[in-house]
């Protein structure tokens, strides 16, 4: 293991200027002496990859579950939540863009040792620790030193992230965690090109992988915005390849935009958009598909998919009510519901 702020994913070029390249996402970086990454987090410092925002968080903040979101584990409990600073997409939409394209480390506050947030977290009565605001990615080595010290104290681990990451990062970042939820941002290679720099392929690659290679329970999240993704082909696109490659079971939450960050100019997404792509998704087979962002009980409640009894009931981020037992069964027609429910 590397010494603290060290990076465990990259590796020395052979050229006379220096540089090494990172191996931690599809950007294959390749800074000289001296020079950060497309992150902005991760630098080439004397020939070796430093992580400049291990042991450093942009602040800390109790959230319910439900705000990740993640519907299908622990309703109604607490995450103990974090983050760092920058990020390795560049959405023109990021609805966190002060922290993701932060280029001060100033903003990283708060000093904190994997084993203090693991503490903080059970101290606060949480039930899990959450990596998010940005994109825990680009801090991999210090939310995976967390995840162990969280498992030691019998905390989940959850993972809020664009999954825009491969290869043995990616295994070790998974397998650190309990739970995730993954955003699809489009199903439109031009969209991920033009409005996030970076590529679709790859995040498809890394749904696929945690799904069917990892015992991650996954929730799936795609921002509408109005007249970038919204279209009815390729909502019919996105919800179909759900369906076929990652099976019915997985939720997905359509949530909803509103101006921010370099789309001022865009409008809110209308509720009528979001029902209008959940009822799709349902006609192709998904059977846990939520809205967000928006006040609409009916379609932040969880159903039995064989009887339709609600099951779980939301209003915004708050559980009113949850029917299911421990083992995630419909208490009127004994139907299993997936998810982390114990």
């Amino acid at each position: 293991m590397p010494p603290e702020g060290g990076a465990r994913y990259w590796h020395p070029l052979a050229d006379s200027a220096g540089r090494i390249q990172c191996d931690l996402c599809p950007r294959h970086c390749r800074p000289r002496p001296g020079q950060r990454g497309f992150c902005f987090v991760r630098r080439n410092t004397g020939g070796q990859m430093e992580l400049t925002t291990y042991g450093r968080s942009s602040g800390f903040a109790v959230d319910p579950m439900e705000k990740k979101p993640l519907n299908h584990v622990l309703p109604g409990s607490t995450v103990f939540s974090f983050g760092t600073a920058g990020c390795n997409l560049a959405c023109q939409f990021c609805q966190n863009w002060d922290l993701s394209a932060a280029r001060e480390m100033d903003r990283l506050m708060a000093f904190a040792e994997p084993s203090e947030i693991a503490a903080a977290a059970a101290a606060a009565g949480c039930r899990a620790v959450a990596y998010t605001y940005n994109d825990p990615v680009i801090f991999a080595e210090y939310a995976i030193d967390t995840a162990a010290a969280c498992r030691e104290l019998g905390l989940l681990n959850v993972a809020v992230t664009a999954g825009y990451i491969e290869g043995q990062g990616r295994a070790d970042l998974f397998g650190a965690m309990d739970a995730a939820n993954i955003d699809l941002k489009a199903f439109s290679p031009e969209f991920y090109r033009r409005l996030t720099g970076a590529r679709l392929e790859a995040v498809l690659d890394t749904l696929c992988y945690v799904v069917k290679e990892t015992p991650v329970w996954v929730e799936i999240t795609t921002l509408l915005i109005p007249g970038h993704n919204d279209s009815e082909a390729e909502l019919d696109g996105l919800t179909s390849w759900i369906a076929d490659q990652l099976g019915p079971d997985v939720p997905l939450h359509f949530t909803a935009f509103h101006p921010a960050h370099r789309l001022t100019n865009t409008p809110r997404t209308p509720l009528a958009t979001l029902l209008r792509a959940r009822t799709m998704a349902l006609a192709n087979g998904l059977r846990y598909v939520y809205t967000g962002n928006v006040a609409d009980p009916a379609t932040s409640t969880t159903y039995c998919p064989g009887c339709g009894s609600a099951l779980v009931e939301r209003d915004w981020f708050t559980v009113l009510r949850c029917r299911l037992g421990p083992d995630g069964t419909c208490p009127d027609c004994g139907q299993a519901v997936p998810g982390r429910w114990g």
